[in-house]
C-alpha cells in the first residue's frame, strides 16, 4: 500500500488543559524522589504490573474486544472492574474501539495505524487526542445491553481510584506500622511507586501493541495488514506479541498458535477455566493454525471435512 497516494482523514490534535490527568500520571512517580522508595514499594510495583496487565490482555482485550470465552454475569463485571483497575478507560470503550481497529486494520479508517498514521500517533497520539474519546456503543452492543457495565465504562476512574487507596493503605501499614501512616511518606511511596510507576510502564507496554507490533518482528500469516509475531513483546505483555497469529484469527483465546508460543494470559485462563469460573475457551482450528492465507485455509478445511466424511 502506498501511503503517498491515500487521503488520510483529518485528526485532530490534543489539546494540552485536556490531558493534564494524563501528563500528571506520568509526573508522579517522580515523587519518590522526596519519598524514597522501600523494597514493599518494587514488590508492589511488579505484582500490579503483572496482575493488570494480565485483566488487560484477558480481559479488555480476549473477552471484551472478541469474545474468546464464556464467562457468568458477576464474573463479567469483575472482569471489567479489574481490567479498568489499569486507567486505560472504560472496558466497553476499549473493546469498541479495537473492534474498530480490526475491521480496518492499517486502512485510513483505523483509529491508530502506524503504518499510515507514524509511530507516535499510533503509540498514544489517538488516545489523548480528541477523535476517539466516545463509546461506540452500537459496535459493543452486545456487552451494553448491561447497566452495570454501561455504568462501569462511564465511570471509569471508580476501579483505579479504589486500587490507588488500597495501595496507599497497604504502604502505610507495611512501611509505617499503622494505617494511619498512609498519608505520610510510607504511604505515598507505595503509591508513587506501586501504583503510578506500574501504570505508566503498563500503559506503554499495551501501548507498544498498536505501534510497535505493526512494525517490527516477524510475520507467519497473510493477514492483509502489518501485524507481526514478536517472541521478547509476547513475554511482555503476557502474550499479546503473537500479533500476526491474532490478526489470521482474532477470536482464539490462545494467541500464542503453538506450543513453543508462551502466552502466559492463556495459561492463566486455562486456570480460571479450570475452576469454573470462565468456559468456552475458543480453540484454533488446525486449518487455520496450519494455514499462510485465507485462501489456505480453506482448502485445508476443505481437505480435513474430505477426510472425515472417508474415515
Amino acid at each position: 500500500m502506498n501511503t503517498q497516494t491515500i487521503e488520510l482523514p483529518k485528526r485532530r490534535k490534543p489539546k494540552l488543559k485536556q490531558e493534564l490527568a494524563f501528563i500528571a500520571v506520568h509526573l508522579l512517580p517522580l515523587g519518590a524522589l522526596y519519598t524514597g522508595a522501600t523494597t514493599f514499594d518494587w514488590i508492589v510495583c511488579g505484582v500490579l504490573y503483572f496482575v493488570r496487565m494480565f485483566w488487560v490482555t484477558g480481559g479488555y482485550h480476549r473477552y471484551f474486544a472478541h469474545k474468546s470465552y464464556s464467562t457468568s454475569r458477576w464474573f463479567q463485571f469483575v472482569i471489567a472492574f479489574m481490567a479498568q483497575t489499569s486507567a486505560q478507560k472504560g472496558a466497553l470503550w476499549w473493546a469498541s474501539h479495537h473492534r474498530h481497529h480490526h475491521r480496518h486494520s492499517d486502512t485510513p479508517a483505523d483509529p491508530h495505524s502506524m503504518k499510515l498514521y507514524g509511530f507516535w500517533y499510533s503509540h498514544v497520539g489517538w488516545i489523548v487526542g480528541p477523535d476517539f474519546k466516545e463509546t461506540d456503543y452500537k459496535i459493543i452492543a452486545d456487552y451494553a445491553k448491561y447497566p452495570e457495565l454501561v455504568w462501569l465504562n462511564k465511570n471509569y476512574l471508580v476501579p483505579p481510584l479504589v486500587l490507588a487507596v488500597v495501595v496507599t493503605a497497604l504502604g502505610g501499614i507495611v512501611n509505617g506500622g499503622s494505617l494511619a501512616a498512609m498519608f505520610t511518606s510510607a504511604g505515598f511511596s507505595t503509591l508513587f511507586v506501586g501504583f503510578f510507576l506500574s501504570t505508566v510502564i503498563l500503559y506503554h507496554a499495551t501501548f507498544s501493541i498498536n505501534s510497535i507490533m505493526h512494525k517490527f518482528g516477524t510475520q507467519r500469516y497473510e493477514s492483509n495488514d502489518e501485524s507481526r509475531n514478536s517472541l521478547w513483546l509476547a513475554l511482555l505483555t503476557l502474550g499479546e506479541g503473537w500479533h500476526n497469529n491474532h490478526h489470521y484469527y482474532e477470536v482464539s483465546a490462545r494467541q500464542g498458535f503453538f506450543w513453543w508460543e508462551i502466552d502466559i494470559t492463556y495459561y492463566i485462563l486455562k486456570c480460571l477455566a479450570a475452576v469454573g469460573l470462565i468456559w468456552d475457551l475458543k480453540k484454533v482450528p488446525k486449518h487455520i493454525q496450519y494455514s499462510k492465507n485465507k485462501a489456505h485455509a480453506r482448502e485445508l478445511r476443505r481437505e480435513m471435512e474430505e477426510l472425515k466424511r472417508s474415515a
